[in-house]
């Protein structure tokens, strides 16, 4: 992303940009280059001749969020693939519809299948890559994307559903990692250790996409009930994300330390 994209987008999700200026950024095809862009998951809108983001307007109760995890085969998009995905629709604390999938894929190393549980026989028998990321991307539609490491999971998305033909994602996303180091007191912020320690979800299963969507989406839940009162719609939840200070970190207790270097061991 340039510098330009990056102030265009500060400006929508602040006190957006004054109609007549976004619409002459967009050029001669405005309304063409409109729905192209809301087609990608950016959630504009026009309110009071400002073009800005539902979410800077929207409270966060309704906000609607979708929570995201992939597996993959490596940790490059450039050259590895999605093999599994799994998404949770969450409004107003309410989960609302999930979506899972393997993805065709024939080469999985040992190591990725001892961590995920997913064989290369599991997945010569799922859908195409192309198919998945289409149901994916009208699964998604404009929804905020949120994610434990977002980055990750979103960048890896945006860059399979280029690879099929398809654009690149735009929607607003919010990290999970993000948000607890500012409200929970944790020695550590992975998402197993945290399921582990605040009791998330009982069923989990990690490494697997819907399971590791679900615990995140509890995890997401009880990180909302702990932000500040202040914090009115979902643009300020991004931004208190991001900006507002961590809490600090509790310190390892000796007898986990001791039993970390025991399994080292």
């Amino acid at each position: 992303m340039n510098p330009m994209e990056v102030k265009i987008l500060n400006r929508l999700s602040k006190n957006g940009i004054p109609k007549e200026e976004f619409e002459a950024m967009l050029g001669s095809e405005c309304d063409l280059n409109m729905e192209l862009l809301k087609a990608q998951g950016m959630n504009i809108i026009l309110y009071n001749d400002f073009y800005r983001f539902q979410s800077a307007i929207t409270s966060v109760d309704d906000t609607l969020f979708c929570i995201v995890d992939v597996e993959s085969n490596g940790s490059k998009p450039s050259r590895d693939q999605i093999i599994e995905i799994g998404a949770v629709k969450l409004q107003n604390g309410h989960i609302l519809e999930t979506y899972e999938s393997l993805v065709y894929c024939t080469e999985i190393s040992n190591q990725i299948q001892e961590i995920t549980g997913i064989s290369v026989q599991q997945t010569l028998k799922a859908p195409a890559l192309g198919k998945v990321m289409r149901e994916f991307r009208l699964f998604l539609g404009d929804a905020v994307f949120v994610g434990h490491d977002a980055k990750f999971d979103y960048n890896f998305i945006s860059a399979m559903l280029e690879r099929v033909g398809l654009n690149k994602l735009l929607n607003r996303s919010l990290c999970t990692i993000d948000l607890a180091e500012r409200t929970i007191e944790s020695e550590r912020y992975g998402l197993a250790y945290l399921n582990e320690q605040l009791e998330l979800y009982k069923d989990a299963t990690h490494h697997r996409a819907l399971s590791d969507a679900m615990t995140t989406t509890k995890l997401l839940k009880r990180t909302l009930a702990l932000i500040p009162n202040t914090i009115k719609n979902t643009e300020e939840l991004i931004a208190f994300s991001k900006e507002a200070k961590r809490l600090k970190r509790l310190k390892v207790k000796k007898e986990v330390k001791a039993e970390e270097k025991k399994e080292e061991e």
